[in-house]
């Protein structure tokens, strides 16, 4: 029993020191592990904008297949629960926007072929505005919207 934790602990010391060898060589870099960031969407101060950046287009089709779970009145707007569903095949990417934030875009999904399109997540909320789903399939991109009424702000408000 006492050989087998010895064996696990030599093997994670091991693993561990080989992680810091290869940090310390520069073989291993942070960067190359982090997800690839669209500075110029999340950046952007209009949604048109922003959409365009991120999916290469901001003309969107408003589809009622797509569903957004939000609360109607957030009480506190640095925490605000979202889900996001739908019925439609071949979904690429979703992303969630907040219509009145200094910063609209929120979050960006990418999906894998197989991946079930469902996303939930917490966002900020600087006031009352939609929150906006787009989603992007092989045949556009495709909306819906939800208002939240926020009485604290979350962004600095």
């Amino acid at each position: 029993m006492i050989d087998a934790k010895r064996r696990i602990l030599l093997k994670g010391s091991i693993a561990a020191g080989s992680v810091g060898v290869a940090v310390g060589a520069g073989i291993l870099s942070p960067s190359l592990v982090l997800a690839n960031w669209n500075e110029a969407a999340f950046s952007a101060k209009s949604l048109p904008d922003a959409l365009s950046s991120l999916m290469g287009s901001d003309a969107t089709e408003t589809n009622d297949a797509i569903k957004i779970k939000a609360p109607d009145i957030a009480e506190n707007g640095a925490v605000v629960p979202v889900t996001v569903e739908m019925d439609l095949d071949g979904v690429k990417s979703i992303a969630i926007v907040a219509s009145e934030n200094q910063t609209p875009l929120i979050a960006s999904f990418d999906l894998g072929e197989s991946a079930m399109p469902f996303v939930s997540t917490r966002i900020k909320m600087a006031r009352t505005s939609d929150v906006v789903a787009v989603v992007q399939t092989g045949d556009g991109l495709f909306s819906n919207a939800k208002e939240v009424k926020v009485t604290i702000g979350g962004c600095g408000g």
